[in-house]
């Protein structure tokens, strides 16, 4: 019973090392983008996640403007230049640039 339980164990191992690869490599992106958004450039939009009500909820508090506002992401605006800081400050839960997260900007699609 020992050797079934150590073969399975080495075949886990390699498993379980990728598994941690994979959780370190997406914690860090994470970490990276939460960072740089930090930097983002005052009246760019940001990508608010998190329940909706806690989400705008935190825009108004933060002095910003709700573009948009869906489930479990809210589009929000502001002039400030530390309204990253007012967001998480006021509950937001996490806030990205969402310019680059994926093209959304909360302004109306140009007509040709």
């Amino acid at each position: 019973m020992s050797t079934s339980t150590t073969s399975s164990g080495t075949r886990l191992r390699p498993l379980g090392r990728i598994v941690l690869a994979v959780t370190l490599v997406v914690a860090g992106w994470l970490a990276l983008v939460v960072a740089l958004t930090f930097g983002t450039s005052p009246g760019r939009s940001l990508a608010v996640i998190g329940p909706q009500a806690q989400a705008i909820a935190a825009v108004a508090k933060a002095n910003g403007r709700v573009l948009s506002s869906s489930g479990y992401v809210t589009i929000a605006r502001s002039d400030a230049a530390d309204f990253v800081g007012r967001l998480y400050t006021a509950g937001a839960l996490l806030v990205l640039d969402a310019e680059q997260a994926g093209g959304c900007n909360g302004l109306a699609p140009k007509r040709s």
